[in-house]
This record gives C-alpha cells, sequence and structure tokens, in this order.
C-alpha cells in the first residue's frame, strides 16, 4: 500500500499537467467558438456544433466545423426610394379602439419591408390623434396623415338590433380624393393603389405581386365570407369568370377589401369612381368602386393564378370553415 507521501507527490506531479494541459485546450479552442466581423463585433457560436471528433486533425482557420449565428436586423429602415419601381399607396382606414395601436404597429413593422411604399393613414376622426400621429412619425415610411369622422347618421343602418356599420368609406374615398389633387394623371410616376385594412396581416410578396398592375389586379383572401378563403375563379387562359364565395356571389365583383388593387394612373383618369355610401347593400362596397373602373374581363389574376394566399383577415365576424364540405370551395393543395 503506497504510502502517505508517495500519493502527496504523484499529486504533486499530475496537478500541473493538468492545468497545463486543460489551459492549451482552452486556448486552441476559443477562435473556434468566437469569430470576429470586419466591424470588430463578435458573433457567437453553439459549442455543439464543435466536430469533436475532428478538431484534433482541423486548422482553427477551418470555419466549416463551426455554425455561425447571425443575430442582426435586415430592416430598420424603409428600403431606399427607387425611381426603378411604380410606387404603392396604401389606403388604411383606422378608428380609436383598444387595439388600435397594436394592431398598426403590427402592419408597420410589415410596411417596412417594402421599397418605395406611401401609406395614407385616414383616423375616422373630428382631429387627428396624438397616438397615430407620434406613430406614423416614428415610423421612418413615407406617409400621408388624414382624418375625417363618420356622420352618425351613417352608423346605423337597417334594424338597430343589428346595425352595420360602413366602417371606413368615407376614409377610402377621402384618399382616393387626396390622390386625385395630388397627382397629375398625364404626369404622375407610376404606382399602384391598395386598401389595406388595419387589422389584417400581409405577406411581403403581395406587394410584390400587386406592383405590376396595369388595371387592376386580384387574389384570394383567407378567412373571409365564412370560407377559409374567397378567390377569384380563373379560367386556363389566365382570365377571371367569377368567384368562390358563398355571400351573396351575384355581386358584380364578389371580392374583400384585400382582394384587389389599381393603377394609379386609371384612379386618376376616372374621378368619378368612389366607394357608394347611399343606395349601396352591405358587401357591395367594393362592387360600387370596381364597376366604374373595370369590367370582369379587365381583372389581372395575381400570387399564382389565384391559387396562393398572400393575405388574411386577422378579425373575422363569422366563424370560418363553415363551408368547407361544399364542393368547389376547397383546395387540399392551396396552403391556408
Amino acid at each position: 500500500m503506497p504510502k502517505r507521501r508517495d500519493v502527496l507527490a504523484i499529486v504533486l506531479i499530475v496537478l500541473p499537467w493538468t492545468l497545463l494541459i486543460t489551459v492549451w485546450h482552452q486556448n486552441t479552442l476559443s477562435p473556434l467558438l468566437t469569430l470576429r466581423r470586419d466591424d470588430g463585433s463578435e458573433i457567437s457560436v453553439r459549442r455543439d456544433a464543435v466536430q469533436t471528433s475532428d478538431w484534433k486533425e482541423s486548422c482553427p482557420s477551418d470555419r466549416g466545423i463551426v455554425e455561425v449565428l447571425r443575430t442582426e436586423y435586415v430592416y430598420t429602415r424603409p428600403p431606399p426610394w427607387s425611381d426603378a419601381l411604380p410606387a404603392i399607396h396604401v389606403v388604411t382606414p383606422t378608428y380609436n379602439r383598444p387595439v388600435q395601436k397594436a394592431e398598426l404597429t403590427r402592419l408597420t413593422n410589415t410596411l417596412l419591408h417594402v421599397p418605395n411604399l406611401h401609406w395614407i393613414l385616414v383616423e375616422d376622426a373630428q382631429r387627428r390623434t396624438a397616438l397615430v400621429t407620434r406613430l406614423l412619425r416614428e415610423t421612418g415610411l413615407n406617409y400621408t396623415h388624414l382624418n375625417v369622422e363618420t356622420p352618425r347618421s351613417y352608423k346605423l343602418r337597417g334594424d338597430v338590433r343589428n346595425p352595420r356599420f360602413p366602417r371606413g368609406t368615407m376614409q377610402r374615398n377621402l384618399a382616393l380624393r387626396w390622390l386625385r389633387e395630388t397627382f397629375h394623371p398625364n404626369r404622375s410616376r407610376p404606382g399602384v393603389v391598395y386598401f389595406g385594412d388595419d387589422d389584417n396581416t400581409y405577406s411581403l410578396e403581395l406587394f410584390e405581386e400587386m406592383r405590376s398592375t396595369r388595371k387592376v389586379s386580384v387574389w384570394p383572401v383567407a378567412f373571409v365570407g365564412g370560407l377559409r378563403y374567397e378567390s377569384p375563379k380563373v379560367n386556363a387562359a389566365g382570365k377571371v369568370y367569377g368567384w368562390k364565395t358563398v355571400f351573396d356571389p351575384h355581386r358584380p365583383f364578389a371580392i374583400d377589401m384585400a382582394g384587389f388593387a389599381i393603377n394609379l394612373h386609371l384612379v386618376l383618369q376616372r374621378p368619378q369612381a368612389y366607394f357608394k355610401l347611399r343606395g349601396v347593400k352591405g358587401g357591395y362596397q367594393e362592387s360600387s368602386l370596381l364597376r366604374e373602373l373595370v369590367t370582369l374581363n379587365d381583372l389581372e389574376p395575381k400570387a399564382a393564378n389565384c391559387t396562393k394566399i398572400l393575405v388574411w383577415h386577422t378579425r373575422t365576424e363569422k366563424p370560418v370553415l363553415v363551408n368547407e364540405g361544399k364542393k368547389g370551395f376547397t383546395d387540399p393543395n392551396l396552403e391556408i
């Protein structure tokens, strides 16, 4: 049995070598665990990404043995304005409610990624509010801030137990008037007008799809009208010939407000085209404008011939999926 002094001697010999090997190990591995960008900032690397079986045989400069995790913002402000791209004028009516700031913030974070975007935000109020004014100023977006209050006489229609609100109609009309007063029909740059409500969700791809609109472009909208989605019907020749909808399918343009965009020049050339308030049934607001601009044959299907969903209604007034089993209203290949 070894004596105590022999054990102590072994510990005193082994311990320094153990510490020396440990320090050397860490100094060799540390360049792999921290890489530096050109600007001097560090990029963290996952330790479990190092392949321990090969690391002894690899040079520390071999970056193929590590996985670099970058954490950075792609956009903090809108992309630079480009004269080569048509502008997109997004018209958004808004009104005071508890979730107003949250929904406008969500929409702002989408619009910040869209090049050549001009946001026309129209409040349903007697005067422009401090909340919206401050939010717009802080976004860095190109914007126009307008306001017009919907008269009380327009807010209740029909049976008072089931009132209909033509919400946003006067605000959208004010935006159309502002565009016509600001841009000249023959001298304005190419552009597109889109009515983007603040309670919807939009894919960035949607804005690039609408940018090439010649007259009026159309696409499906999800979670609207009691369906998983409503959509224009498109034939093999790429022409719209009808509508996939269950809510009043005989409307001239049975489409949701989020489902179309209009060429700016067409808006300027047809000054009589507005959303109608009087003598228009619920759900006919879109038709009241579009029938003044185009015919069914003029519509341009986007989103892969209306087979892709690029906009969703965030707030639904009816349960969705109620007609999911009805023939002709579902597509198993369509990703909602």
